[in-house]
């Protein structure tokens, strides 16, 4: 499947992303050759295949959620530079 110069900018547009023309025309080539590639593997017959959800047969090894004693409030708070109200405070990340 061969995608448009305008498909990329449109993809680009929806993620943000400012390309050059150069990169335009990469990004064509590169997406075009990855949906060439779904549309093959699209063709497959998995008619006779069953469903995997994990394929290596390992199991999750988490423990069990336990509650264990830790730092209270103040002794978390102790170290830091800057506190508000019993948080820890620090400079703004949003604007």
């Amino acid at each position: 499947m061969e995608l448009t110069i305008e498909e990329v900018k449109h993809v680009a547009r929806l993620g943000r992303i400012g390309l050059t023309e150069k990169e335009l025309e990469k990004f064509q080539n590169q997406l075009s050759s990855i949906l060439d590639f779904v549309s093959q593997l699209q063709k497959v017959d998995t008619a006779k295949t069953k469903p995997l959800s994990q394929t290596t047969g390992l199991k999750n090894v988490w423990r069990e959620d336990v509650v264990t004693p830790s730092l209270s409030q103040d002794e978390a708070l102790q170290n830091a530079p800057e506190k508000f109200k019993g948080y820890f405070k620090t400079k703004a990340t949003l604007k």
